[in-house]
């Protein structure tokens, strides 16, 4: 298993890189010069193969630097010269990290250099993938700063991202709703019997995002929780994009009938949050431009794939779900998606979806032709799940097994098994299907199961009946572990509540 340092190591070699002068200390008279700073901290995200992207945002133009070594003292380091930051990309950057060795820790520290001054270092780690043999863990989780709960520190502020990092996970993978653009985070919500969550806000946070500045600053805003700096200083996110980095439930040529919005262009607004997504997060691929899906594939040693998903940029209108051939993939990505998985050496392979396969979603409550799912009520296979009988029958017709499905969206946890002896007439291979979340957010549901692909719920944890959208306070927030023993190849996955306490575990055993 790959040996994780302690904090004291890392503090110790942190000192000691300081006490080498990596910032720039010199002998001599002092000399106060404005020096660039970096703002946010750092990120790591992407791992895949030998590879990894690292992440930090300047408050000034300035260029990055990253070094790089399998040691917290730096003895050896690797250096990278990154690009230029500025304000047309909000002063914030990724660098790649290529040749990284496998089944390591690997640190680095960036600075920003900003014509004769040097920020000071920043210095963050991660996980390299692991090699044969080895146990790893992913972590999985979504919906951060939903209904307008944001970070009051009465309450532990965004406390489920602490318990992730006591989990110590060697990834962590977001899977959708990174943000809240359509939910103000206003200074007071009254949470009942007198009580009130006091957010930390600004006049900005407090309305809709429109502009793209209104998007930075969501982006921008959960790292002013100290725990949300440190589970990315420590643990490389994979992250997917939703329906709330935007507008709940939009899809592509959308006009809102939203009278908060002066811009009703859901694709204008989207291309403005998806500019921020890619200045804010770590994704290894630019996949920046319209009409070219956030998905990838990321290669955790030779025993587990992540193959992620966009579930937005080709999705057809809530209203027309029903519709023969409706798509949520669209065609080539339901294609590349199929392949990805066919092609896929891993042992197991793990599909981050950002919505789940058989819960009925529905937009709205006044009209139950509005669906946001994939499943729809009643039978035969219809419209979207046409497109989602496709990809299981590919997969099973070639062969493919082991495919686990990580999922979020719902606001509540669960494990659900999918078998066609139980399903209304599509051919696949039996999988498992486990949704967590909200890491912050007010939690709602059970939803019902469509029977279509034969889905059974083996675990569930709601809010009580007759209740909803209850507070983080409430402690409903969930979050997933998947372990992966390297030595049996056994897939462990468990649920775990606010805290980091286990709600519900399985164990899946490779099928050959």
């Amino acid at each position: 298993m790959l040996k994780r340092p302690s904090r004291r190591d890392v503090l110790r070699g942190t000192g000691a890189a300081l006490a080498a002068g990596v910032v720039g200390c010199r002998r001599g008279p002092a000399i106060h010069v404005d020096r660039p700073r970096l703002t946010h901290g750092v990120q790591a995200g992407d791992v895949d193969g030998d590879r990894a992207v690292v992440w930090a945002r300047v408050d000034r133009p300035a260029r990055l630097r990253v070094e790089w070594d399998t040691t917290p003292r730096f003895a050896d380091p690797r250096r990278v010269d990154g690009p230029d930051v500025d304000p047309t990309g909000d002063h914030a950057g990724v660098i790649a990290l290529t040749g990284l060795p496998p089944g390591q820790t690997i640190f680095y520290r960036l600075v920003a250099a900003s014509g004769r001054a040097t920020s000071d270092a920043v210095v963050g780690r991660f996980a390299s993938a692991p090699v044969a043999g080895a146990t790893w863990r992913l972590a999985w989780s979504g919906d951060t700063c939903g209904q307008g709960f944001g970070i009051d520190p009465a309450y532990g502020g965004l406390r489920t991202y602490r318990a992730i990092r006591e989990a110590e996970p060697h990834a962590f993978l977001h899977v959708g709703d990174l943000i809240y653009g359509d939910n103000p985070i206003l200074p007071e919500v009254p949470l009942g019997g007198g009580a009130v969550w006091r957010n930390q806000t600004s006049e900005v946070l407090a309305r809709v995002a429109e502009s793209l500045d209104d998007f930075r600053a969501r982006f921008a805003y959960p790292f002013d929780d100290p725990q949300v700096r440190d589970l990315a200083a420590e643990v490389a996110i994979i992250a997917q994009w939703d329906d709330h980095e935007t507008h709940n439930n939009w899809w592509p040529g959308q006009i809102l009938a939203d009278d908060r919005y002066r811009e009703r262009s859901a694709s204008v607004l989207a291309a403005r949050a998806r500019q921020a997504l890619f200045e804010w997060i770590p994704i290894g691929r630019d996949q920046r431009g319209p009409g070219t899906p956030i998905n990838r594939v990321l290669h955790h040693g030779p025993h587990l794939d992540v193959v992620v998903v966009d579930l937005r940029s080709f999705r057809t209108a809530t209203d027309r779900a029903g519709d023969d051939g409706a798509p949520m993939l669209g065609r080539d990505q339901a294609a590349w998606l199929v392949e990805a998985l066919a092609g896929s050496r891993a042992t197991w392979k793990i599909v981050a979806c950002d919505q789940p396969l058989g819960l009925i979603i529905p937009d709205g409550d006044d009209d139950p032709t509005r669906q946001e799912g994939w499943a729809l009520p009643g039978e035969p296979v219809r419209g979207r799940e046409q497109e989602l009988a496709w990809v299981l029958a590919e997969l099973d017709r070639r062969g493919v097994d082991d495919v686990v499905w990580l999922t979020a969206d719902v606001h509540y946890a669960a494990a659900h098994h999918y078998d066609p002896a139980r399903a209304r007439g599509p051919r696949f291979r039996p999988f498992w299907e486990f949704v967590a979340g909200p890491l912050h957010a007010g939690t709602f549901g059970p939803n019902p199961l469509d029977p279509t692909f034969g889905p059974e719920v083996r675990f569930q944890w709601a809010p009580p009946p007759g209740t909803g959208n209850l507070p983080p306070s409430a402690g409903l927030q969930s979050f997933g572990t998947v372990t992966l023993d390297g030595r049996t190849r056994e897939l462990t996955v468990r649920l775990h509540g606010r805290e980091g306490d286990v709600r519900h575990t399985v164990t899946l055993a490779p099928s050959r």
